[in-house]
Parts: structure tokens; sequence; C-alpha cells
């Protein structure tokens, strides 16, 4: 016999109430607007890599969605697809510090889909973002590390529930539905982090696999489709399933909701690499700036947290020598190399000609690592190197928090220069760009979703 569960007594069930309740804070809204720009510019700056082009040709659908940087309209999951695995693809895009995950190249694709196939105003896209991204921020830290941990991205797991939530309420469903849409998302979500042994391109389909599943689940739950309402606490849930080595506390998911917005304190990053090395290439260019020349580096010695050392420093002759541009993303030594080297970590610093560099390699090869017990990531990231030289002497450099997060936000205007930065990388010329720009701002003060001059 079925014995029916309440709603209310559900985590699903307090999720979706607030999904269909909530009012977003102005500074949440702010963030959200910052997302639209952030995610559509690296999406185009991402048009002609070879990911994004075999994204594309595995669209069989078109349709009235906008592929940004791309002439073809497809339809709502294969824009979804495209978008996400482009804005996500050169990890360039928003971060959460205490996750780490990637809202917005799992959210924005999702919302700005239904948005174009629904006919959906600005207000409804804004209040879907910014409900998604919540809600995806503070499912990452219900049991932090423990996704990585059990081989699985974060942004990948929690991004189609995430996502769910977001269609829901862009679309104004109820609470039932959206319970239903959260409980399917969970048979959905998925992403393993085995990209870390290779370089390889799976990590950039994380995003939008995630934003499609959010998307399924809400649309299968409006259309009567059930999904389990103890998707999240169950035996068999979420978290037993994707994070098994941690007791989750659900108060990070539910305490507060709808009245305290974690979404505000999204980071914009400064580099276009994984997270967590973002505080050493900072510390790597003040090295450079002491006055320091490559030559007279004998080894640099970084102090980092035990949880990063799986993903970005081990196996650590292979972090020193990555095969490719996208593994020197996740690679520390070579980050802090070419930061050291180049004074900037942008698009151009993680191609796969650069990364091959015999100068690079050989101060990549000289960095190595010792874990600091006191590390306290993932609630902030932290960068410390220390360089010993040649003649003896040791320069040692801190940085205490990620540039660009909630400690340090990064000011508008250097985050218009990284909009227009990766327009122009995907050939848009200024007139194009200007469009775009009026057209999101129309967005996100809630009229019309007209995103046709991203179509070139």
């Amino acid at each position: 016999m079925n014995v029916a569960v309440s709603p209310s007594a559900t985590i699903a069930g307090r999720l979706a109430a607030f999904v269909t309740s909530a009012v977003p804070s102005t500074a949440a809204e702010a963030t959200c607007r910052r997302l639209i720009f952030d995610i559509v510019a690296l999406a185009v700056a991402a048009r002609d890599t070879d990911y994004v082009k075999a994204a594309l040709a595995s669209a069989v659908d078109d349709g009235e969605c906008t592929a940004f940087g791309h002439s073809r309209k497809l339809g709502l999951y294969d824009a979804a697809v495209v978008n996400g695995t482009a804005a996500h693809g050169e990890d360039y895009d928003d971060t959460f510090e205490g996750g780490p995950i990637h809202a917005g190249a799992v959210i924005v694709p999702a919302v700005i889909a239904i948005g174009e196939k629904r006919g959906l105003d600005g207000r409804a896209a804004m209040r879907g973002i910014a409900v998604g991204a919540e809600l995806m921020c503070r499912m990452s830290l219900v049991a932090p590390q423990a996704t990585h941990k059990a081989s699985f991205h974060p942004t990948a797991i929690f991004g189609a529930p995430a996502a769910a939530a977001a269609v829901c309420a862009a679309l104004g469903l109820d609470e039932a539905v959206t319970a239903r849409a959260l409980g399917i998302s969970g048979s959905l979500a998925s992403g393993i982090i085995e990209y870390l042994a290779d370089g390889s391109s799976t990590k950039r389909l994380h995003a939008g696999a995630a934003a499609q599943a959010g998307l399924r689940a809400a649309l299968l739950a409006e259309g009567g489709f059930t999904g389990p309402l103890s998707v999240f606490e169950g035996s068999h849930g979420l978290y037993k399933a994707f994070a098994p080595s941690k007791q989750p506390d659900f108060g990070c998911l539910v305490d507060g909701l709808g009245e305290q917005w974690i979404v505000e304190t999204l980071a914009f990053k400064p580099y276009a690499c994984g997270t967590m090395t973002q505080p050493f290439i900072d510390c790597a260019m003040m090295l450079a700036k002491s006055g320091v020349k490559a030559d007279n580096i004998v080894s640099i010695t970084c102090r980092v947290g035990e949880g990063t050392v799986h993903r970005l420093w081990e196996p650590l002759a292979k972090k020193q020598a990555p095969p490719n541009g996208y593994a020197g993303k996740f690679s520390t030594p070579y980050c802090i190399a070419v930061g050291f080297t180049d004074g900037e970590a942008g698009l151009g610093q993680f191609t796969d000609e650069r990364v091959l560099d015999p100068a690079l390699r050989a101060l990549t090869a000289k960095v190595s690592y010792e874990i600091d017990p006191e590390d306290p990531y993932p609630s902030n990231f932290i960068g410390h190197i220390r360089a010993q030289l040649k003649d003896g002497s040791v320069k040692e450099f801190r940085q205490p928090y990620m540039r660009g997060g909630a400690r340090e936000p990064l000011p508008d205007d250097e985050l218009q220069a990284k909009f227009e930065a990766n327009m122009r990388f995907g050939g848009m010329d200024t007139a194009r760009i200007d469009a775009l720009k009026l057209a999101i701002e129309e967005i996100a003060a809630g009229g019309r979703i007209d995103l046709s001059a991203a179509r070139f």
C-alpha cells in the first residue's frame, strides 16, 4: 500500500513553497543582471571552439530559442545544452565560495530557453534566475566536499534540481507541480569528474546537461509526471547517492530561505580557470611584480587546502605538464606559471599552444604543494606561495580571498570590460555589442526577452 507523504513534511515541499512565493531582494536581482551579461558573453566567446561546434552539431531540433553566438535557432532542450556548455566551457563563469558550483551557466540558459519558448517577460526570467541560483548555492552547502569526494561534479548534480526550480518559478507553476519537478530532477542529475584525467570536454557539458535536465523535469511535472518528494533526504535520495560520506545538514538549504539571499555573494571570476587556482595566480603576479625572474626561481611551494589536492594537484607529475589548454585550467602549477609570466590569465593563456611553451613548462615543473591544515577551504578560497630563489633567499606572498568574490567583488567597470572583451573574442563588432547590452538591460528591467542580437 502506498502511503501519502505530505509535501510540507519534505525538503522538496519546503523548497516548492519558496519557489512559488519568493520575492528576490534588490541585491539578488542585481546579481542576476550580472549573470545574464556574463553568461551570454562567455557563450559568444566560445562560439568557434571545437566543443561548441560539436554540441551544435548534436542538436536535432530547430525552434524558437537562441544559441548565443550562432545564427541557427534551436529547440528548447538543444538551446539549453549548447548555451550551458558554451558558457561553462572556458571555466571563466561565476562560482560560489563554499560550494563550489557554477550557477549561471546552468540557470541562465534554462530560463532564457523557456522564456523564449513560452513568450515570458523579463520579470519572470529574473525571478526564475534568482530562485534557481539561490537554491543551487544552498544545495552545495548541505554536504560540503562530499560530492567531489564521491567523484561527481557539484554543478552537474545540484544544477538539475536548481534548474527545475528556476523553470517552475519562471512559469509560475504551483507548489505541487514544483515539488514533483524537484523529485523528478534527482533521477536526471549526473556528471562525473574523470575529465581531470586527460582534460577532455565532459566538464563543459555538465552545465548544459543540467540545464536541459531541469527543463525536462519541470515540463514533465507540468504534464502530470511524478517524482519522489523525499528526493533530497530519502534513504536512496540525492545526497545519499552523490554525497554519501557526510551527514547532510539541510539547515544550510532551508534556514532563512526567502529572507537571506546568499546568491548576492556569487563570485565573478577575473581569470579563465578553475576557481581555487585564482588566489594563487594573484600570488604569482605579486611575485613577478617584486622583480623576481623565472630563471632565478629554484622552486615554488604552495600551501593548500586538502580538499583541493585531488582535482588541482594530483597526480603532481601530470599537473606539472598539462597535456592541453583545458587541463591547464585545473593545474595550479600551470596557472601560477602563466600568471607569473604573462601577468594575466585570460582566454589566451589557456590555448593548447600556450600550455606547451617550453619556458612555461620549465617554470610549471618547479611548482609543488604542501597541505595546510588551517586552510579554510571551502568556506574561503585563499592563496599562499613560497618561492625559493637561487641566491638562497625566500619570497612569500598571500592572497586572503578570491578577488571577484564576496570579500572583494569585481567592480562594474571590470565586469563590463570582461563582457566586451569576451564579445570581441567571439567576433562581435561594436554595434552588435551595444545592441546586445540594450537587450539584456531590457530583460533585467522586466521587459521583452529578445536576444536576436546574439545571433550572427
